[in-house]
């Protein structure tokens, strides 16, 4: 079996380049970039791409954890039917829960002090809503949530893409056990690849529903699932340049937009990030290295930055409405918003997520761990 390094350049560039989509696309909803001299030097067009398909980063997340969890279960239990799944729910755990359960209690003690961003909106304020509102995050029915209520608190809302996943760190060790055949597994990804632009399909004129639900994202867990599969039973030789196609066809998909293409875009960007992902290489050219290092700096800090950017750009929103901001500003609030985001997430990450995730994994070890997995997971 394929030995990973303790970090993967390309999974860390992915993911850093996905949540800068994210950052940017969050701004623009805030803040825009109208007047400044980025609206006055871009097409529009190119403008408007960049900054409002922040989704499809969320998609590249989604295929990226499918690959990750599938391989890491892989290195550490020999096969998929051997899946300790009390050991996998501690590890996730372990990584998942102190960064939320802190980023909830900062956005609970801003609702209580009156700050209307952290907040439930319209009918669905009060201290139960917003319980209620918590515990669908806890709990992973966020997105469901939102399919009943709408857009109703700014902070909370950004957390609808955990509950998918968390789904899916639920349903992983049981598939694994109870299925227990590969082809089987292969089987049920490829049904939930099927199951992904039917769903959308259906619902094509709700964006809540064609971007959060759980069958409107599976399929991208899903192409993760299989890249990770597939990487044991096809040859490294070659497969370079179909890594090269599909990262090159990525910012194409990307910049083509979501509305309009609500069914297909997102199986395709996760297609081509799932291509991309098999037989990632463990090392770029120095030159690749050094023009990339923020980004993967941003991808190592990817849960952490996805966690608490709202939470600063919503004290932002506060000190600073977005309708007293204009021209350059508006570049200028970009920049403090990510500068921020990056202080935040490294200091939650440096002092309180990595010690909490050592010390809860301390007592979470495989009966018999074929190899350590990679840090990325």
């Amino acid at each position: 079996m394929r030995a990973f390094p303790a970090r993967n350049p390309l999974i860390d560039l992915l993911r850093g380049s996905a949540i800068l989509l994210v950052l940017l696309l969050h701004h623009a909803l805030s803040y825009g970039f109208k007047g400044s001299v980025a609206d006055d030097w871009l097409p529009h067009w190119l403008l408007r791409g960049l900054v409002l398909n922040g989704n499809y980063g969320v998609t590249i997340f989604f295929t990226v954890s499918g690959y990750l969890i599938t391989g890491a279960a892989l290195r550490r239990y020999g096969s998929l039917a051997q899946v300790d799944w009390r050991h996998f729910y501690r590890l996730r755990a372990a990584r998942i829960l102190p960064p939320l359960l802190l980023a909830l209690g900062v956005i609970t003690l801003l609702a209580f002090a009156g700050l209307d961003s952290f907040r439930n909106s319209g009918g669905h304020r009060g201290e139960g809503q917003l319980a209620l509102a918590l515990l669908s995050v806890v709990t992973f029915w966020h997105n469901l949530l939102m399919q009943s209520l709408g857009y109703f608190n700014y902070c909370l809302n950004v957390y609808w893409s955990l509950s998918v996943e968390e789904v899916f760190y639920l349903g992983f060790p049981l598939a694994c056990l109870l299925l227990k055949r590969r082809r089987v597994l292969v089987a049920l990804c490829l049904l939930l690849v099927a199951a992904g632009p039917w769903y959308r399909a259906q619902h094509s004129d709700n964006e809540i529903y064609f971007m959060y639900g759980y069958l409107a994202c599976f399929d991208a867990i899903a192409l993760g699932c299989l890249a990770a599969l597939l990487q044991n039973t096809v040859s490294s030789r070659g497969w370079r340049y179909l890594r090269m196609v599909a990262l090159l066809l990525l910012p194409v998909i990307y910049l083509r937009g979501i509305y309009g293409h609500q069914v297909w875009g997102f199986t395709l960007v996760a297609l081509c990030t799932g291509v991309a992902l098999v037989h990632a290489p463990a090392t770029l050219p120095a030159p690749l290295m050094r023009i990339t290092r923020p980004l993967r700096w941003l991808g190592r800090h990817s849960y952490e930055l996805y966690l608490f950017h709202i939470i600063v750009l919503g004290l932002l929103r506060q000190w600073i409405a977005p309708a007293e901001v204009s021209g350059n500003f508006k570049l200028l609030m970009l920049a403090l918003m990510i500068g921020l985001s990056c202080l935040v997430s490294y200091a939650v990450a440096r002092w309180y997520a990595t010690p909490c995730n050592r010390y809860l994994r301390g007592g979470a070890r495989a009966a018999q761990p074929v190899q350590p997995a990679p840090l990325n997971s």
